[in-house]
């Protein structure tokens, strides 16, 4: 037993290269192998310590299994009279085991090399795995699906079986225990620090890749649950039929494999009754091809009782019977049948049932018949944090379908009363008290034009501040309205009730409103027959939309409504950095709030000390990976929706490292465009005047089409102080002079509000007065190449440079222009990337009959210039996004 480790080690260890070769397409490294009877007595064992294992593409740098040691059992007679060694036995433990599965589908355990040919004689012998024992002891296994979004995590794995792998069709008999499993479906906790104990006999079929688990009963912490199915490997994906099962179980045993949100709970909870609960997931699952299989869970509870913290009142009666579906787990074909739900709380009662089909558009059958005492039923369940009273009296059916495009809504009967309402949570010291809700809802031909809402009336009071609400509404599809409200609220303070994170809500509202008028007369103009009155005051308001990034604080404004008409008095805002000073009014407000299609109008005159537009870009976050994340900008996005006219006056604006200044125009926005008219503005000295329109495509493209005339600006000044000349025009980076600007420019800007060059098309011209041009590289290598020294620093004046843009490439037109009694002129293509293509012909004095004809190319911090007239076209970049 001493000498055979030694005898032997050749040809185990030359076994276990032969292996790895031709098995593995996956690298596998070692640092030693020590074989040994003693190690795992009284196997003999071949010991790989600091093993590591590589996954599959797409994770091939990534381990898959590591271990301090894994010890593989060999078979002695197969060792000493056989080519080859039989591996019998394999023992793994303290072991790390990451599997992961990308968003395509792509597994990184796939390591097994599948034999293309199979050449070997019957009586032939190879390696086999007929496995007497697998012992896996205190193993991590980390399981990362992102294509089914499903991640789980399993410490302190135990693991005892066997199976005869060299046979085609096998069994594999085990038993397992887990310390602790951690289940999460897209970053959700379902299964948080359970105990689970198995005893599995799973079918194992080598060539098909198939596995059936017929007789396996686990037990989660206190839940014996009966497991079986069917897993086959595709070749992009899995083929499943999994059924997940447990009848008759105590309600408390099964509240324990809940999640860990529930264990708090249930420790203070005495519960009774039985339960069935019937999973199952069968299908294909191909993310490439966009196949799911079906899930389907049925749940009952019979007879059950709960009562939370020794409460006075108990829940009793508890009858549950439900039953959901999602065929390709598409929520659009969500089946959901709650075939009962009934409870006792004493004498009271509280009855439903609901089947519904979609979500887009539902179908659905409804019926809630309630009447119980909202307090007892919060004590005796153990909401966590909110604190509830009142009397709810509810009776209602709801039987059609929910189908918005087409006008079709349940047919509907409902009361819901509430009286003496009370509401707490932990988010704010004082509650909401006095909530008394009447209100009916009818619907008898199934259609919006028949549907009825009346609530009357309903109130609350909060902070000593007394609101009162009543309303009815009819008719949907051309909605009719009568509303009056009155009251004060501290919304700042009624957030804190319901609190949420990453939400920011302030401010206060005080109403004294009568509305009362048909969508239809707002939507033809008769607003003589709409009887809207009253005010609306708001103080530090902070609104918030999905395009802002930032907050927009309304600091003080009223709203004076009539008919149609909303007056703005004296609106003060500011945003980020920006402030506002609004007067005017909005047009059709209540068909646009009620209306999907409603188009709300305005004017109004605004007026600020300073704008930073750069504030109103949107942001979308991309995450790269689960560990990296990467932020861009997005463009300012105009809703259709909005049909305004504001006449602005800024004394400042910052946009894109521009500095505007006295800016005053007329901008209006519609149907998503934005266009600004008779624009004017100081920049860099001179006045700009500019038309404009914009429009964004979505929320990371966006058009933009303008005409800008600037007269007289110092190019010197331009270069260093606007990046967008700094850019399209490199070459004036040692100019000094003055320039005027007549220029009709369109394109494309992207994710930061930047233009993308290969979309940029235009033309215009740049008139030249007093310019002169120093330690130009263009015109310093033709000063060099001509012996003409006196053209290194050319001087330029009244000349007009027409031009050209499309395709990233600049056209120039011919000019010419006297300097030192040379006659230069030039005529070509320059990229806005800084490439050349120029031909120029030097007039030499006296009058330039005689001429030197040069070719400029390269780039401007590089040119080339030889002498000759033929050159090739720059190549041209067209943009990706037509």
């Amino acid at each position: 037993m001493f000498a055979a480790p030694y005898i032997f080690a050749d040809k185990i260890n030359a076994e276990i290269k032969k292996v790895a070769n031709q098995k593995l397409n996956a690298k596998l490294d070692y640092s030693e192998s020590n074989i040994s009877f003693f190690h795992h007595f009284p196997s003999l064992t071949v010991s790989l310590e600091n093993f590591k294992l590589n996954g599959s593409a797409p994770y091939q740098n990534e381990s898959l299994i590591t271990a301090k040691e894994v010890a593989f059992g060999i078979d002695v007679p197969s060792l000493i009279f056989g080519k080859s060694v039989n591996i019998d036995k394999i023992f793994l433990s303290n072991a790390d085991i990451n599997v992961k599965v990308s968003k395509e589908g792509l597994a990184n355990y796939n390591v097994y090399k599948a034999d293309k040919t199979k050449t070997t004689e019957k009586n032939e012998e190879d390696s086999s795995l007929k496995l007497e024992k697998i012992e896996i002891d205190n193993t991590k296994i980390v399981y990362d699906d992102l294509s089914t979004k499903l991640h789980f995590d399993i410490f302190g794995f135990n693991y005892l079986g066997k199976g005869d792998l060299s046979k085609a069709i096998f069994d594999l008999s085990s038993k397992a225990q887990i310390e602790k499993l951690n289940l999460l479906y897209d970053n959700e906790p379902y299964l948080m620090n359970k105990k689970v104990n198995a005893d599995l006999i799973t079918k194992v079929n080598v060539n098909s890749l198939s596995f059936i688990f017929q007789e396996n009963d686990l037990k989660i912490n206190n839940l014996i649950v009966d497991f079986k199915g069917k897993f086959d490997f595709l070749k992009e994906g899995y083929k499943m039929d999994f059924i997940l099962k447990t009848t008759n179980s105590d309600l408390h045993d099964f509240f324990t494999a809940f999640p860990p949100k529930f264990i708090t709970w249930l420790d203070k909870t005495k519960l009774s009754g039985k339960t069935d609960l019937n999973l199952s997931l069968k299908g294909d699952y191909i993310a490439s091809k966009n196949i799911a299989p079906k899930l389907e869970l049925d749940f009952k509870v019979k007879n059950g009782s709960v009562n939370y913290n020794q409460s006075p009142a108990t829940i009793s009666n508890l009858n549950i019977d439900f039953d959901t579906q999602l065929p390709s787990l598409n929520p659009d074909s969500l089946i959901v049948d709650l075939r009962n739900l009934s409870l006792n709380l004493g004498e009271e009662t509280l009855k439903a049932k609901l089947y519904s089909t979609g979500t887009s558009t539902i179908d659905v059958n409804a019926m809630l018949n309630a009447k119980i005492d909202l307090e007892k039923l919060n004590r005796a369940i153990g909401i966590p944090d909110i604190e509830l009273k009142g009397m709810l009296v509810a009776d209602g059916t709801a039987k059609g379908k929910y189908d918005k495009k087409n006008g079709t809504f349940p047919v509907t009967n409902a009361v819901i009363n509430l009286t003496n309402g009370y509401l707490k949570t932990k988010y704010y010291p004082n509650p909401i008290t006095d909530i008394g809700i009447v209100s009916t809802i009818s619907n008898p031909k199934g259609t919006f034009e028949d549907l009825k809402v009346v609530l009357q009336p309903a109130q609350f009071t909060f902070e000593g501040n007394p609101v009162f609400v009543k309303a009815n509404l009819s008719n949907f599809d051309n909605l009719i309205y009568d509303i009056t409200a009155k009251g004060t609220l501290d919304i700042g303070k009624i957030y804190q009730v319901f609190s949420q994170k990453s939400l920011d809500v302030n401010g206060f509202i005080k109403a004294d409103l009568a509305l009362k008028g048909k969508q239809s007369d707002a939507e033809k103009g008769y607003y003589s027959k709409l009887k809207n009155s009253g005010t609306l005051e708001i103080r530090n308001i902070k609104l918030a939309s999905e395009y802002l990034p930032k907050s927009f604080l309304i600091k003080q404004g009223i709203f004076k409504f009539n008919n149609d008409k909303m007056r703005f008095n004296t609106f003060l805002a500011s945003y980020g950095k920006s402030d506002f000073k609004l007067n005017g009014y909005l047009q059709n407000v209540f068909n646009f709030m009620a209306s999907k299609n409603g188009v709300l109008h305005g004017s109004f005159a605004l007026n600020s000390k300073y704008i930073n537009a750069d504030e109103f870009m949107s942001e979308t976050t991309k995450k790269e990976t689960t560990t990296t994340t990467t932020s861009e900008t997005g463009v300012i996005v105009i809703p259709s929706n909005l049909d305004l006219h504001f006449t602005a006056n800024a004394q400042k604006v910052d946009f894109n490292e521009l500095e505007l200044k006295n800016a005053k125009g007329s901008l209006k926005m519609k149907n998503g465009l934005l266009s600004m008219q008779n624009t004017g503005f100081d920049l860099i000295g001179c006045n700009v005047a500019m038309n404009a329109t914009y429009k964004s495509v979505n929320t990371k493209n966006a058009r933009f089409d303008y005409h800008i005339k600037a007269n007289e600006f110092d190019i010197k000044r331009a270069y260093n102080e606007v990046k967008l000349f700094r850019e399209m025009a490199s070459a004036a980076e040692k100019a000094q002079g003055i320039i005027s600007l007549d220029y009709n420019l369109k394109g494309r800007l992207n994710a930061n509000m930047e233009p993308v060059f290969p979309s940029l098309t235009g033309n215009g011209i740049v008139s030249i007065k007093n310019v002169k041009m120093y330690g130009m590289k263009m015109f310093s290598t033709v000063a060099k190449k001509t012996s003409k020294e006196s053209i290194k620093n050319p001087e330029l004046n009244k000349v007009d440079i027409k031009s050209s843009i499309k395709n990233n490439i600049i056209t120039i037109e011919r000019f010419k222009f006297k300097f030192a009694g040379f006659r230069p002129r030039i005529e070509g293509t320059t990229s806005l990337d800084g490439r050349l293509n120029l031909k120029m012909r030097l007039g030499l004095p006296p009058l330039g009959i005689l001429g030197i004809p040069l070719i400029i190319t390269g780039n401007k911090d590089n040119p080339k210039i030889k002498i000759g007239r033929k050159t090739e076209d720059l190549e041209e970049t067209k943009d990706s996004i037509q």
